[in-house]
């Protein structure tokens, strides 16, 4: 595979949104608010102090994406770059993908001098992809997550 990596642009918005609605429906059993998704993602396009995706591509198809935020560090006076809303096209899963974003943020991030690491979630359940985060050198960490949610209550 020849596979590129690029930030997304407002042109991406509905392969963008079109892959966090099965991300959504794959990994929660979650129907998301279309509407309320797209305003999302149109506000982080519009915003890069929001975040970035990335998308990974071959041949002008759109394989892959990942999304990176930022969380402040005073304990490391840096930034962590958090990888969310992570998707590979159930038909290019197996083949390295997700590998190839990983590694092209981990060039990044380890290369600027104000990012102190790469965080990222995963659904307790979703074992596949832990075990994938724990192959490309990613460590479990000591938190547990805990959370109010106001727009999406369970």
């Amino acid at each position: 595979m020849n596979i590129k990596i690029r930030e997304a642009t407002p042109a991406d918005i509905d392969v963008i949104v079109r892959y966090n609605l099965a991300l959504a429906r794959e990994t929660e059993s979650r129907e998301l608010d279309e509407a309320l998704l797209r305003a999302g993602v149109e506000a982080l396009l519009r915003d890069r102090n929001k975040g970035v995706y990335y998308l990974a591509e071959e041949d002008g198809e759109v394989l892959g994406q990942t999304l990176v935020t930022y969380e402040w560090s005073d304990w490391r006076n840096g930034t962590f770059w958090w990888i969310q809303s992570v998707y590979v096209t159930p038909n290019h899963r197996g083949e390295s993908v997700f590998g190839a974003l990983y590694r092209h943020l981990h060039a990044l991030a380890s290369n600027d001098p104000t990012v102190c690491g790469m965080r990222l979630y995963v659904d307790r359940d979703n074992r596949r992809a832990a075990e994938i985060y724990r192959a490309l050198g990613m460590k479990d960490a000591h938190y547990e997550m805990l959370e109010v949610d106001f727009r999406m209550q369970r």
